[in-house]
Order: structure tokens, then sequence, then C-alpha cells
């Protein structure tokens, strides 16, 4: 997106409410210019550096290096992905294990992809231990996997899938997931939460996850929007605000 694009986008989300963003790399180009993108809104914009599993057979090299600046405040997205299977398996799970050791190594969050590989994400973090600060974005199961993630200790973060009629085990993750382990977000620019379905997902929509979070829970929007406000603020180490 050109820059212009970024500062309607953090405009939109901050006149809708939207206060605090994190934009998410998903290789080492990709990360500088999510770095980029954070300096050039601080205070509203923060940044993760990481190797989606889609990218993981160009490898790591260089991402080390970003994990050190203060608007970096995250680990990945990182992961598997074997739906698609850009990359290889093994490499893939080679990868995924470096970043894990980086989150650890920088005492960063680490933010996890997984998409038809919920057995083996759950080994991989087990097998090199899971970071104390850990979330599955865009959270795509259902009860049993919420109650596998929840049991390694890590977040769970949901986006506009949790308003789509045919999502049932997804709002049934939402329900079952504690307070102080939610997260909310929009993944754009994909994935736009009910109403805004077949158009291209902005941050100013997360209010409509965080709605179809609070209707799942059968609890207050407004309780659903502290928590996970405080969440986000402990979870990336945000402060302030």
């Amino acid at each position: 997106m050109q820059d212009g694009g970024v500062a309607t986008a953090v405009a939109g989300a901050r006149a809708a409410g939207v206060e605090r963003m994190v934009t998410v790399g998903c290789d080492v180009a990709d990360s500088r210019a999510a770095l980029a993108v954070a300096r050039a809104h601080p205070g509203a914009v923060w940044a993760t550096a990481g190797v989606h599993p889609h990218e993981a057979r160009f490898g790591v090299e260089g991402l080390a290096d970003l994990l050190a600046e203060p608007e970096i405040v995250a680990v990945g997205e990182c992961g598997l992905d074997f739906f698609y299977d850009h990359s290889p398996r093994d490499v893939q799970r080679a990868v995924f294990a470096a970043q894990i050791a980086l989150a650890w190594e920088h005492d960063l969050a680490l933010v996890v992809h997984t998409r038809d590989a919920w057995i083996e994400t759950l080994d991989v973090l087990a097998g090199e231990a899971t970071p104390d600060r850990t979330v599955f974005h865009c959270f795509t199961g259902g009860p049993l996997e919420a109650r596998r993630c929840l049991d390694l200790g890590a977040f769970l973060s949901f986006s506009g899938i949790v308003t789509f009629p045919s999502a049932a085990g997804v709002r049934e993750a939402a329900a079952l997931c504690p307070l102080d382990r939610l997260l909310v977000e929009t993944d754009s620019p994909y994935l736009a939460p009910v109403p805004h379905r077949g158009k291209r997902n902005r941050p100013a929509w997360v209010p409509a996850v965080g709605a179809g979070v609070a209707a799942a829970k059968q609890l207050p929007v407004d309780l659903v929007a502290e928590s996970t406000w405080a969440n986000a603020e402990r979870f990336y180490g945000l402060g302030g605000g």
C-alpha cells in the first residue's frame, strides 16, 4: 500500500475509535516496510517482523536485525500452512522453529499463523517451548483447537470470521476463551466482517469484530473493548495510550 493509502487507513481507523494498530510483516522486506509505516505513525502504529510460512523457502536472513527496533513488538506472523504449501513442509517447520527461538531471544511476542496444520503447529510450539506471549492470530479453529492453544498459555485473536454465519465453531471458541486471553483484529485487507463482506477490509472495522465476539460471549461490547485494549497493551507491550 502506498503511504497515502496507509495514512488514509490510519486516519479512518482513529475516526472510528481504533487508536492503536499493529501492522504485520510477512517476509524480511515486508517487515522492513511495516517498520517504516510504524515509524511514520508513532503512537498509532507498531509493527511485527516475521516470515510467513508461504515465504519460508526464502529463509530468515536479515530478520534478526529488525528485532531490536522499538517499533517492532512481535515476531511473525510465522507458523505452518499446509493448505497452500507454497513452501516445503520441512522448511516451514524449520523457519517456524527459528522464529520461536528469536522471540525468546529478543523477549518479543510471537504471532502464529496456522492453516490445515493444527497438530503440527502445536507440536512445534511444544517442542521449542511456547513463548510467554504467543497469539494464534485470525483464529479459525473450534472449541477443541481453542482449548489446546489455551493450554499452551497462548492468546486467541479473532477476526471478521467470527461474524460469518458459517463460522459457528469460531464463535464457540470465542465463547470459551477467557477475557484475559482474548484479542481482536481485522486481518486487513481480507476477511471483512459483516456487514462489510465483499469489501476490502480496513482497521476501522475492528469494532464490528469486537461486537461479534461480544455477541458470541453474551457480554457487553464495552467490556470486550476494555478487555481487548488492556490485553493488546500487555501482550504487545505498547504502553501509554
